[in-house]
């Protein structure tokens, strides 16, 4: 049987919150929820399934906007698989760019901290590496 399920029920099961389900919502990520006669959200196992997909893909750390576009074409029986692969690949890209930009600075905080002698002493090069100006 395909019972709707109130909002609380359909974040235990999707693993949002309530107030995410209606952000996402709100963004049109989802499509509106019916609403019960005393105006309760009530979501079917379609919209369930539609949440997970977009838990998942947050999880994945997609954008809202690559998020809308995934959808679009999960929905889109006449896709190509290559479209769904290039916008993957772009993610991918810049999930590594942003990974060396962390690795980066952690280098540069290993290097900070091994140059700092960590005693008494008020001299330190992590706060004077931090205060120097950049041009």
């Amino acid at each position: 049987m395909n019972q709707a399920v109130t909002i609380g029920v359909a974040a235990e099961r999707s693993q949002l919150s309530s107030k995410m389900i209606r952000y996402y919502e709100s963004e049109g990520l989802l499509q509106p929820s019916a609403r019960s006669e005393g105006g309760y959200r009530l979501y079917t196992e379609r919209d369930l399934h539609g949440l997970r997909f977009i838990q998942r893909a947050r999880s994945l750390g997609f954008s809202l906007a690559q998020i809308k576009e995934l959808l679009a074409l999960w929905h889109n029986q006449d896709r190509s698989s290559a479209e769904v692969k290039h916008l993957a690949q772009q993610h991918i890209n810049e999930l590594e760019r942003k990974a060396a930009e962390l690795q980066e600075m952690a280098n540069t905080l290993k290097h900070l901290t091994q140059c700092c002698h960590g005693d008494e002493r008020p001299e330190c090069p992590i706060l004077d590496n931090l205060g120097a100006t950049t041009n």
